[in-house]
C-alpha cells in the first residue's frame, strides 16, 4: 500500500482505472453468460417441446410393425446442420424402439420416469444430454427428444465471445485515451509544480487558476491566502526591524554619552548624579519603546481574537481611571469619569480593551498642560477621552495615529507609537477611533462601535 501511495496520481489513477475496467468487464461476463445460458436453456426447451409435439401428432399406428428411422440431412442449401441439434427415438409403452432420427436416436435409452425434462447420457458415451419424454395422446407410444449440454455451452459461449470480444478489444484504446485524457488534465497541475518551483519566497502574486480542475481550485485559492498573508507576515517584521532600528539608535547613542559624562564627572558629585538621573529617565524611555514596538509587532500579526468575553465597559473604564489616578495626580491633572450609560457591554479581549483605553488616558495625561481636566465619558455607543490643553495643528491632526509620528513641539519624550497602538486594538474588535480638536478648546480622542 506504501508502495502504491508513493507512485504518481496518473499512474495510479491509470492502474485503478484498468483494475475497475477489467473487474467490470469480468462481472459483466459472468452476468452475461449466466443470462444467455437461461435464455439459450428456455430458447432449446421450447425447441425440444414443439419437435416432440409435432411427432406426436404423426399417425403411428404402423410402427409396431416396421419399425423406422428418419436421418436428418447432414448440409442444406444455404448451411448445415449439427448432429447434435435434436435426436430422438419413438417407444412403446413396453419400451420397444419404434422409430429414431437414425443418428443418435437409437442410442437413446429407454429409462421413462415421468413426463418432462431429464438428464442423462446415450448407450456408450458419458456426454451429458438433456432428454424430454411425452407420451402420446392415445397412450400408446412414448416420444424422447433429447439435446446434448455441451452444444448448448458451446452455442452459449459463441454468442458470449461475439458479444464481449469487440468491448476487450476496446479495452486498450480506453487505457490508451485515458492515459491521454489524464495527462491533458493534470497538465495544469503540473504547470502549478513547475510556477512553485521557480517562485521567489518574496514573491506575493496569486497562483494563475485558470484550467484548475474544480476540485483544486480550493487548494489554490488556499495557497494564495498563505503567500499573502506570508508576504504580510514579512512586511511587517522587516518594518519591525527597520522601525525598532531606527528609533532604537538615538535612545542608545543618548544612553550611551549619559554613560560617558557619569564617567567623567567622577570629582563633581552634582554633575554625576545628574547623569544617572538622566540615564535612568534614558533607559525608562527605552524600555518603554521596546515594549510598544514588540505590542505593536504582535498585533500586527493577529488576524483573530483569541479568549474574548463580554466586558462591562463602565468596570473597566473606572479601573484604568483608578490606575493612572496617581501619575495624574503628580503631574497636576485631574481625571473625571462620566457614566451616562452603565449597561453597555462589548465582547472583547479584556487585556487588549484595557491597553487601549490606558493609551488614550496616558496620551491625555502627558501632553496636557499642568492644571488641565481630563474627561472620560462612557455613552451607548463609544466613550470619548476629552482633556482642555492646546489641542494640535490642523497638520498634525491629519497625522495622528501614524507610527512614530509626534506633533512637532512636545515637550514630553515618547515615541509615537500609542496612538498606533489605539488604532489597531479598534481595528481587531471592529471599533473606528477618531481624533480631533474641540472647538472650546483641548483635544479629544473618540472610539465608536
Amino acid at each position: 500500500m506504501n508502495l502504491f501511495r508513493r507512485l504518481s496520481l496518473r499512474v495510479r489513477l491509470t492502474l485503478l482505472f484498468m483494475l475497475l475496467s477489467a473487474a467490470a468487464w469480468l462481472c459483466a461476463s459472468l452476468v452475461a453468460w449466466h443470462q444467455t445460458t437461461n435464455k439459450l436453456d428456455k430458447l432449446f426447451d421450447t425447441q425440444q417441446m414443439l419437435f416432440a409435439k409435432r411427432i406426436s401428432a404423426m399417425d403411428l399406428a404402423d410402427l409396431r410393425s416396421s419399425p423406422q428411422f428418419i436421418r436428418a440431412p447432414k448440409k442444406v442449401k444455404h448451411g448445415h446442420l449439427d448432429d447434435d441439434v435434436l435426436a430422438f427415438a419413438v417407444y412403446t409403452l413396453d419400451g420397444k424402439m419404434v422409430m429414431h432420427d437414425g443418428e443418435n436416436g437409437p442410442f437413446i435409452p429407454y429409462h421413462y420416469r415421468r413426463e418432462g425434462f431429464d438428464d442423462g447420457n446415450l448407450i456408450n458415451d458419458d456426454d451429458l444430454w438433456r432428454f424430454l419424454w411425452l407420451t402420446t395422446a392415445d397412450k400408446k407410444y412414448r416420444i424422447v427428444v433429447g439435446q446434448e449440454w455441451e452444444y448448448r455451452e458451446e452455442m452459449a459461449l459463441d454468442i458470449i465471445t461475439s458479444q464481449l470480444t469487440p468491448w476487450l478489444v476496446a479495452l486498450p484504446v480506453m487505457f490508451l485515451l485515458l492515459i491521454l485524457l489524464l495527462s491533458r488534465e493534470l497538465g495544469p497541475l503540473k504547470k502549478l509544480t513547475h510556477t512553485l518551483r521557480r517562485r521567489s519566497p518574496e514573491d506575493d502574486t496569486p497562483l494563475n487558476s485558470e484550467g484548475v480542475p474544480n476540485e483544486v481550485r480550493p487548494l489554490v485559492d488556499a495557497l494564495n491566502n498563505l503567500f499573502h498573508q506570508t508576504h504580510e507576515m514579512m512586511v511587517r517584521e522587516r518594518r519591525f526591524t527597520s522601525d525598532a532600528a531606527h528609533e532604537l539608535r538615538s535612545p542608545l547613542t543618548a544612553l550611551k554619552v549619559q554613560t560617558e559624562v557619569a564617567q567623567l564627572s567622577q570629582d563633581d558629585a552634582q554633575a554625576r548624579e545628574k547623569a544617572l538621573s538622566q540615564l535612568h529617565e534614558g533607559i525608562d524611555r527605552a524600555t518603554r519603546l521596546v515594549e510598544q514596538l514588540l505590542t505593536l509587532s504582535r498585533l500586527d500579526s493577529l488576524e483573530h481574537l483569541a479568549d474574548v468575553q463580554t466586558i462591562q465597559l463602565d468596570e473597566m473604564l473606572q479601573s484604568s481611571v483608578m490606575d493612572i489616578y496617581h501619575t495624574a495626580q503628580r503631574a497636576g491633572i485631574e481625571v473625571r469619569l462620566h457614566l451616562n450609560d452603565i449597561s453597555v457591554a462589548r465582547t472583547a479581549q479584556p487585556l487588549l480593551l484595557s491597553l487601549l483605553v490606558r493609551n488614550l488616558l496616558d496620551n491625555a495625561v502627558r501632553y496636557s498642560p499642568r492644571g488641565s481636566i481630563v474627561d472620560v465619558t462612557l455613552e451607548h455607543d463609544g466613550f470619548t477621552v476629552r482633556d482642555n490643553g492646546p489641542g494640535v495643528t490642523p497638520e498634525a491632526l491629519a497625522r495622528m495615529g501614524e507610527r512614530f509620528y509626534r506633533p512637532p513641539g512636545q515637550e514630553e519624550t515618547g515615541s509615537g507609537l500609542g496612538l498606533s497602538i489605539v488604532r489597531r486594538i479598534a481595528s481587531l474588535h471592529s471599533m473606528a477611533v477618531e481624533f480631533g480638536n474641540l472647538p472650546e478648546g483641548g483635544f479629544a480622542a473618540k472610539v465608536r462601535w
